[in-house]
């Protein structure tokens, strides 16, 4: 019986204890893509590291590769692969000999292609099994596939493959995980319907590199140290760095369908990142408290806007694209090969501490790394030659996590002599012995306490050891996984037609790519070569903005970020002119999605902005509390209140919450609010007025039909919205048409249809509220972009 003699050959070289500890159940390992590239390269050498590692544990393991080739082809080219596998250097030649022949003679192919296969497989587990008179532990599931193949594969493990009652089931999926927050939810609602949340193991190797991997550890063991420095007040700024020479040749397909950011930043940078900045839950051996203080992290993250990220694409992708997928000569690719984006987070712990992720293909050197910078408060009087150099104050003082490549070759965990001697597991990492002359960020080797893994381990090896333990923590469940395309897939939208820098690739890039963090966005420190350029290229930066008219009134139209700028320059002007001319500046501003790029233009760019002398008010809200994320007045704190200095009793949110309860007409919450205005407002006429439009032209929130607030004497009502929350609070048309000045901001192509409607209808306010909107001072002016007035 094939088990029984490979157990009995591998007990006589003494690597299991006795055959009665062989009985406590047997792992049937499953790779689909066995013949892949991956599996060539990572998998199978995985795999045979497990069987290394836990021959003696007393499961027994058959290890079944499969393909959608043929039975014949498919085994020669797997055994082929099998062949060249490698045993560590540690590891005695004759061991690694039996060891690898038994792990041969474990490995079987299948061909998976129809339903029929997936139950024959089934039957000669279990026929195996039951020969042997073993016990199911489990079965693994390596999905080595691209993920349109996974529902599929899926249903045919579910109905005709699982192991039996008591055994556990793994599936194993590889990135990508989605395009972005939609395509993400798709798919992974499709496997839910096939496996349970503890069952599937979504694999990001970044988590298996040994340097990566550590950054909990390391946080947890030296608490006692990083307790008081690792936040806002003595981080200067984190860099997580992943940098290669190749490009994209030969995986062009792949590239023009994902670009930089999906392959690395939204996955493998951003698992650093929550490494980095979630809370130490007290126990970082349980997996459930490490998930959990990962998802209050992602929910800290500030929303990232297109200012948010540089990106380029090294110069021969475009001719490489037209080659490889048969694209026209005038073919123009917009996806990014690099991108730095700058991350903040609102967390008590981060605020104001930038992240810079960054990563691209053809740049000067293969490195990656975690830089934790500190601030360092100290002048040094006296010359540095003078005094010890590894322990100056006034050195930088910094720690690397040195994921592997570049300059030191290995993974490795740097510290600054000047910040403190961490402590290391004493097993699997060790000091570096002997000063190099090896310079790591402008300071010699000797500048840090320096260690190394005692034995390095591919990441595959790694997570392939965490499955077989069933640990979690390693990998991206669904939760975190759609929080991160959450996080991303706005920036995605907003740069998916923004101009890339090109660059030459290599050492030639120079100073090309370097970008610098102003006002909490990035930019390019120099200007984009001409030679570079491509002159045929029409990118929305060679659009000026366009005055004209617009229902008879003013229109300023462009791009929305050269709209949005304008837009916050004129709301400035007649600001600073009102509180000249008044000394105060009365400004009512919407809710809603629109005038969330507006608020942060304003937070980051208007610091003569007279706050000191503005009364903020509320054109309308939501009848939900003003903590709910659905609040207008959340939005508006979020993104401009808690960055300017509005004095406290100068901002006016609408009274929805009265006597603990929500909009209720008895509560008077309308009146309160009109006679507040009627008080700190001269003639209740604001002076400015800042409106959106919605897709069936209503205007705060007042919608068509609205049975209050379109006529008549009441200056704020409730309301009823078609969309949840129903309940609405808005000032009334007569009072907004009381205003000296009144905006309109329509931003997004999926508002083109109901301003053409709109350009065309004449006072029909009961139909389309906007149309109502006709300031008695004339002052009326719009703000529609390109692809809200041209589609």
């Amino acid at each position: 019986k094939m088990l029984r003699r490979v157990l009995c050959t591998v007990l006589f070289i003494g690597a299991l204890p006795s055959l009665a500890e062989v009985s406590q159940g047997h792992i049937s390992v499953v790779l689909l893509g066995a013949t892949g590239d991956l599996a060539k390269k990572y998998l199978w050498q995985g795999l045979f590291q497990l069987y290394m590692d836990q021959v003696s544990s007393g499961h027994s393991f058959t290890f079944h590769g499969a393909a959608l080739t043929a039975l014949e082809p498919g085994q020669r080219r797997m055994f082929d692969v099998l062949k060249k596998l490698a045993c560590p250097p540690d590891e005695s030649p004759n061991r690694c000999a039996v060891l690898k022949d038994q792990f041969l003679k474990l490995s079987q192919y299948h061909q998976l292609k129809t339903a029929e296969n997936y139950t024959v497989l089934n039957r000669e587990i279990e026929m195996l099994l039951q020969q042997e008179g073993l016990k199911e532990a489990g079965r693994i599931f390596y999905f080595s596939v691209p993920p349109f193949a996974y529902t599929e594969i899926a249903r045919h493990i579910n109905s005709s493959c699982r192991p039996p009652p008591g055994a556990w089931l793994r599936v194993v999926l590889e990135k990508p995980f989605g395009h972005d927050l939609e395509s993400a939810q798709q798919l992974a609602a499709e496997l839910k319907s096939f496996f349970r949340e503890e069952e599937m193991y979504r694999v990001d190797h970044y988590l298996g590199k040994q340097a990566v991997a550590h950054i909990l550890p390391f946080r947890d063991q030296n608490r006692q140290f990083l307790d008081p420095i690792w936040n806002r007040h003595h981080v200067e700024r984190v860099e997580i760095v992943l940098k290669e020479t190749v490009d994209a040749k030969g995986r062009t397909s792949f590239y023009e369908q994902y670009g930089v950011i999906r392959d690395v930043l939204q996955n493998h940078l951003t698992e650093a990142l929550m490494f980095l900045t979630m809370e130490l839950p007290d126990n970082v051996s349980r997996a459930e408290e490490v998930l959990r203080c990962k998802l209050q992290a992602f929910q800290s993250l500030r929303r990232l806007e297109k200012n948010s990220a540089v990106l380029g694409q090294y110069q021969a992708y475009a001719s490489q694209v037209q080659e490889e997928l048969q694209k026209a000569r005038n073919y123009i690719s917009t996806t990014p090969t690099f991108a730095g984006v700058l991350v903040h987070s609102d967390s008590l712990r981060w605020e104001g501490v930038p992240f810079l992720l960054t990563s691209g293909k053809a740049l000067d050197e293969r490195v990656g790394y975690v830089r934790v910078l500190f601030k360092n408060r100290a002048y040094c009087t006296q010359s540095e030659t003078l005094r010890d150099a590894g322990h100056s104050q006034c050195k930088a003082k910094q720690i690397i996590f040195y994921i592997g490549h570049g300059t030191l070759n290995t993974p490795a965990v740097l510290v600054s002599r000047n910040l403190f001697r961490p402590v290391m597991p004493k097993g699997s990492w060790r000091e570096a012995v002997g000063q190099s002359d090896l310079h790591i960020f402008g300071q010699p080797l000797s500048d840090y306490y320096v260690y190394s893994p005692v034995k390095e381990r591919d990441a595959y090896s790694v997570l392939i050891s965490n499955i077989y333990h069933g640990r979690k923590d390693f990998f991206i469940t669904t939760e975190n996984l759609l929080a991160s395309w959450g996080f991303w897939t706005p920036l995605l939208a907003s740069i998916s037609h923004q101009p890339l820098r090109l660059y030459p690739g290599g050492v030639e890039n120079q100073h090309l790519l370097d970008f610098e963090m102003v006002s909490g966005e990035v930019a390019f420190t120099l200007a984009e070569p001409v030679e570079l350029l491509n002159p045929s290229k029409v990118m929305p930066s060679d659009y000026k903005t366009i005055q004209s008219k617009f229902r008879q009134s003013p229109l300023v139209s462009a791009w929305s970020e050269d709209l949005i700028s304008q837009l916050a320059s004129d709301i400035e002007k007649t600001a600073s002119r009102t509180v000249a001319h008044s000394g105060q500046f009365h400004l009512a501003l919407s809710g809603g999605s629109s005038p969330v790029v507006l608020f942060q233009r304003l937070a980051r760019h208007h610091y003569a902005f007279p706050w000191k002398h503005t009364h903020i008010w509320l054109v309308d809200e939501r009848c939900v509390p003003l903590t709910d994320t659905e609040s207008n007045f959340f939005s508006l704190h979020n993104h401009l209140l808690q960055s300017v200095r509005v004095p406290y009793f100068n901002i006016h949110p609408m009274p929805v919450y009265l006597n603990q309860r929500l909009c209720v007409e008895e509560d008077r919450g309308t009146e309160l609010y009109a006679k507040e205005i009627m008080a700190l407002v001269a003639n209740a006429s604001f002076d400015l007025v800042l409106l959106g439009m919605g897709t069936d032209g209503h205007t705060a929130s007042l919608f068509p039909h609205s049975e209050n607030g379109l006529e008549g004497a009441q200056t704020v009502v409730l309301t009823e919205s078609p969309v949840k929350p129903h309940q609405r609070m808005s000032l009334s048309l007569p009072l907004i048409n009381k205003a000296r000045q009144v905006f309109v901001l329509v931003l997004g192509k999926g508002k083109h249809d109901i301003t053409t409607l709109v350009s065309r209808v004449g006072h029909e306010p009961r139909k389309w509220p906007i149309s109502g909107v006709s300031p008695s001072s004339g002052q009326l002016a719009w703000y529609v972009d390109y692809e809200a007035l041209l589609g």
